[in-house]
């Protein structure tokens, strides 16, 4: 992985800590981070699961 994709995971990772309350974070939060990091949803998703943060209150079906 090159040093810019790790520098991107971390801050995908460091917003997702930031905004996630109890081991938790919702779709529409997780969404937002990803729309302003210019990632695909499904990168957030996966962020979040490697993270043991649970999504809740999805309203697309996509976590």
């Amino acid at each position: 992985m090159s040093s810019s994709a790790l520098s991107k995971k971390e801050s995908v990772q460091n917003e997702i800590r930031k905004r996630s309350r109890d081991n938790r974070i919702t779709c529409p939060v997780l969404r937002k981070i990803a729309e302003e990091l210019d990632i695909p949803y499904k990168d957030a998703g996966n962020a979040a699961n490697e993270l043991k943060i649970k999504i809740k209150n999805c309203d697309l079906g996509c976590f």
